[in-house]
């Protein structure tokens, strides 16, 4: 967010709005952990399961609104403070209809979405938080019009890269405070399960009962580790991570191209590239 706002021409001005990202995406994974059912984040117990759902879900809620009030007092124009407001409102309807999409398919173990529909809900769950904080910075520092879209676009691209990448780790060595594996006990129908079902349709009746057994006897099922087997057997998981590596690649190769005389899109390049070998 700081970086971009450099980028627009606004100096370091956007520090003040950083809780507005920080706080919203907190808030996200205090209701994602509810609505996946998920034991453990950053590596130890969820809030729900720390202090009960009542309190989680009003957590989440307060932290959502408290997250727009430190729009009030930042310094700018009345038209510049309605810009952020509109541009953080869009993003966090977007975050919701992604989780939407997300608990729909992981409520049912049949059903498998095509690839578009994944980087559909991708984009509107993980993009946003990039894409917000990217539009955020952006705004905050002067920039409009297609420039500004633009801009929004290739951020979105890292969030859906880190996602896909955030995918790939859950089944190979864990995500950091998480369990490897737990998409499977949730039900998750992330890029390796479509791309090993493009491949291997008639495995859909295997993984459809994977995630049903391993939903009801939990993360020491053996079908998880089944499930792992064979989505990386059939290299889905090697090209999820390709796939995912490539999509941040393209982000950073065209901040690099379109802002040449900018040492700061460098910056904001080199962060992201810096964040990958601690995934891959």
């Amino acid at each position: 967010m700081v970086l971009s706002c450099e980028l627009a021409g606004g100096g370091a001005r956007a520090y003040a709005l950083t809780p507005l990202v920080e706080l919203a995406h907190t808030a996200s994974l205090i209701h994602d952990d509810i609505e996946d059912g998920a034991d453990e984040r950053r590596g130890k117990p969820a809030v729900h399961v720390r202090y009960g759902e009542d309190v989680a879900i009003n957590c989440g809620s307060w932290l959502y609104f408290h997250a727009l009030s430190v729009l009030d007092g930042f310094a700018a124009p009345e038209s510049t403070r309605l810009a952020l407001y509109e541009a953080a409102t869009l993003e966090l309807r977007r975050l919701h209809l992604g989780q939407a999409m997300d608990i729909r398919w992981h409520r049912d173990p049949t059903l498998i979405p095509t690839r578009a529909e994944y980087e559909a809900m991708v984009s509107l769950k993980t993009g946003t938080l990039s894409r917000m904080a990217a539009k955020i910075g952006a705004i905050a520092g002067g920039m409009a019009g297609p420039e500004l879209r633009d801009f929004e676009d290739l951020a979105t691209f890292v969030g859906v890269g880190f996602q896909v990448i955030d995918d790939v780790l859950n089944l190979t060595t864990g995500n950091p405070g998480k369990k490897r594996g737990d998409d499977i006990v949730e039900g998750k129908k992330s890029l390796p399960v479509i791309l090993h079902l493009e491949r291997r349709p008639e495995d859909l009746s295997f993984l459809s009962a994977s995630f049903e057994r391993a939903r009801g006897e939990g993360i020491s099922s053996p079908s998880v580790e089944a499930a792992i087997s064979a989505l990386t057997a059939s290299g889905a998981v090697d090209d999820a991570r390709a796939y995912g590596t490539a999509q941040i690649a393209r982000a950073c190769m065209a901040l690099r191209e379109r802002y040449t005389a900018a040492p700061v899109a460098t910056l904001i390049a080199e962060l992201f590239e810096s964040m990958i070998p601690r995934f891959v």
